[in-house]
């Protein structure tokens, strides 16, 4: 149980179960909501603990309700629900029993009814907090552990869909590898401990320089990968340059005074020789190493692209 009061929804058609139901369930744990069977029961459902449909009578009135939220309670942690329905109405119920609410017969004992409501606010409890896990997991195996964007796997798993979203929409895509200069003599001089905060200086300059909808990873040791849906090479440009003069700006090392420069390749979709998310990351690898071979600190684009795009297309 959470240390706030749980708050109960109490859908039903007559006052004539309030006192015993406030008597039961009415503590300190638990506040009461009531409300008439009706459509402004969906909406308030999504912020109560747990929705409990007293049905003594013939259930044509709330079955249609309970029906629309059932599909919710088999989807996962949603609001859980529970039924006190008429004994001689039993088989109508049964049905969403199996569904997965809970159903309890009248005339019913207090402290059972007491005991099932709490055993449901317990159980939403432990999905939340699975969920809350699952999600945690999900991030972390996204994640590069050193420098906290995404992993190698990640960006390649967004590479494909990304491709693929923009041959069917006929979007620009565009990426951008860089590669940091002369890393290895960051480590050789000043060990691996000042390289690793490097890392994670460049890393966070990187999330700085682009748009939410952007994405940045590790692809590797030194190397990170910017992905740019639905930007045109010159948008592209824009922020590579915004990214070199960022790291340009960076006081890294034991001092501060450690200048980081990087090396960056850059790659466009739509065209003629980028006809898959392979040809994309080759052809942004192919720049990033023309760049390094033609002095480094600079920015390189995959040969053959034009610098514009073709007229009434979009840009970034």
């Amino acid at each position: 149980m959470s240390a706030r009061p749980c708050t109960l929804l109490v859908v039903e058609e007559a006052d004539s179960n309030q006192a015993e139901l406030s008597r039961v369930l009415d503590t300190g744990e638990r506040t009461l909501r009531r409300i008439p069977p009706g459509p402004e029961v969906i909406r308030l459902a999504t912020e109560v603990d747990l929705v409990l449909f007293v049905a003594p009578g013939c259930p044509s009135a709330m079955r249609p309700l309970v029906d629309r939220l059932l599909p919710q309670v088999e989807g996962g942690p949603s609001t859980p629900l529970l039924v006190v329905a008429g004994r001689e109405f039993m088989r109508p119920w049964l049905e969403v029993l199996r569904r997965g609410a809970e159903v309890v017969f009248d005339p019913y004992d207090g402290d059972e009814l007491a005991a099932r409501v709490d055993r449901l606010l317990e159980l939403q409890a432990r999905l939340k907090r699975l969920a809350g896990q699952v999600g945690e997991l999900q991030r972390l195996s996204s994640t590069d552990g050193l420098t906290g964007v995404h992993n190698h796997r990640h960006f390649q798993e967004r590479l494909r869909e990304e491709f693929r979203r923009a041959q069917r929409y006929d979007d620009p895509l565009s990426l951008i590898l860089l590669d940091l200069d002369h890393f290895k003599q960051v480590n050789d001089q000043y060990g691996h401990t000042i390289g690793d905060g490097v890392l994670r200086e460049v890393a966070a300059a990187l999330q700085r320089s682009v748009r939410e909808t952007d994405l940045v990873a590790r692809y590797g040791g030194e190397e990170f990968a910017v992905l740019l849906p639905r930007t045109h090479l010159t948008g592209a440009l824009t922020v590579a340059e915004r990214v070199r003069r960022e790291l340009g700006l960076l006081q890294v090392g034991p001092d501060g005074r450690l200048r980081v420069t990087a090396s960056l390749g850059l790659s466009s979709f739509p065209h003629r020789t980028v006809l898959s998310p392979e040809q994309l990351l080759l052809t942004a690898d192919e720049a990033l190493y023309r760049a390094k071979d033609d002095g480094r600190d600079r920015i390189s684009l995959h040969t053959q692209l034009p610098l514009f795009p073709p007229a009434g297309s979009q840009g970034e």
